[in-house]
């Protein structure tokens, strides 16, 4: 079975996931682009069983833009956010597309929050869009 290794920047804060993700989502919320810096962010979404964390977190707390809570958990070292964990979906865990160092991580199906998107951004045809979450 295939395993994924995500990790931040300093390498002090890390995750193992087991399996393929369940989801792959892009997010174009105010949130996960003020997060992110960049133009969306990009979740790989895996059943909480299948994620072991290692390393010191910090956690930050917010309102996800759908009302829902979303916990992210942060290196303090570094500042470079590895996961978090939402209240919508407490059976998962999403990862940072970003802290992985894994060409082959699925392609992502859906557009999440696509009303929001930067009008020069787009994507293939077989991704689901979503005005939001």
């Amino acid at each position: 079975m295939t395993s994924r290794q995500a990790q931040c920047s300093c390498g002090q804060l890390s995750v193992s996931c087991v399996g393929d993700p369940v989801k792959v989502s892009i997010c174009h919320c105010d949130a996960c682009r003020r997060r992110t810096g960049s133009a969306f962010g990009i979740a790989a979404f895996f059943p909480c069983e299948h994620v072991t964390r290692r390393g010191t977190s910090r956690a930050f707390r917010r309102e996800a833009d759908s009302g829902h809570p979303v916990t992210f958990y942060f290196c303090p070292s570094c500042g470079s956010t590895v996961y978090w964990e939402a209240s919508r979906k407490p059976d998962l865990v999403g990862v940072a597309a970003g802290a992985f160092a894994d060409p082959d991580l699925p392609m992502p199906e859906q557009s999440v929050w696509d009303s929001r998107r930067y009008g020069w951004i787009d994507f293939p045809a077989p991704m689901r869009r979503r005005p939001e979450s």
